[in-house]
């Protein structure tokens, strides 16, 4: 049996919702069936989704509204979109009620961290000190930017080691994770790298793009192979 999972939609492009390829591609490569969930704004059809779906996929885009998380809006934050940052946010939500797995990527670890109460930096120039340039140029997003460090204990320990280098395209991050959550990785200039929630089977976040290391790397391929396996159980 493969397991469904919900890939949430990564946003608009002009009249378009999408979700760019390589997510597609490692649910499928990974043995998991790839269900795009377009944006929706009734509280029933999220529902749906959610008794539908075995597991939850949320991906990269663009920057959240700074009042959901109870801020306004600073210097060096971007384009944004009420009407995503709204039903992702109440999605997670349900899926974390459901205790259904849940892997979120880059966007998707700072929608995780706002359901759960938390905050992000709106720009990483924002954070005291100094810290790395977060957002690579490279030829392919493949490659591999800087080092992080995963916090002993945690489920991203046990699936990828405790160091690995990753790649690198975001200029905000986690700032406060929220309640019931974990930081689990960080970036050597201490920016949080990964989050999961303690009293959770698996709903994990990482700041970087596995999806798009998924063939070069043996440990990303286990990340979401270890999120299929989870997808495969039965929630409490």
């Amino acid at each position: 049996m493969e397991p469904k999972i919900g890939i949430v939609v990564c946003g608009f492009s002009e009249d378009r919702q999408f979700v760019t390829n390589p997510y597609i591609q490692a649910i499928r490569y990974s043995r998991g069936i790839p269900l795009v969930l377009p944006l929706v704004r009734s509280d029933r059809l999220i529902g749906e989704y959610v008794t539908l779906c075995d597991g939850f996929l949320f991906c990269g885009g663009g920057d959240i509204t700074p009042l959901l998380f109870g801020e306004e809006p600073r210097k060096g934050n971007g384009h944004t979109d009420i009407t995503v940052d709204l039903f992702q946010i109440r999605l997670m939500k349900q899926i974390l009620k459901s205790r259904k797995p849940v892997l979120a990527i880059c966007r998707g670890i700072q929608i995780l961290c706002v359901a759960c109460g938390g905050s992000i930096w709106q720009d990483l120039s924002l954070i005291p000190g100094k810290t790395l340039d977060h957002m690579q140029q490279s030829a392919s997003r493949g490659e591999v930017s800087h080092l992080i460090r995963t916090e002993r204990g945690s489920l991203l320990r046990r699936y990828i080691g405790s160091r690995i280098f990753v790649n690198s395209y975001h200029h905000q991050a986690v700032n406060s994770p929220g309640a019931g959550v974990r930081i689990s990785a960080r970036a050597s200039d201490g920016t949080i790298e990964g989050i999961e929630l303690e009293d959770h089977p698996f709903a994990l976040g990482v700041q970087w793009h596995p999806e798009c290391m998924y063939r070069t790397s043996s440990e990303m391929r286990e990340l979401f192979h270890e999120f299929i396996a989870h997808s495969l159980i039965n929630p409490a």
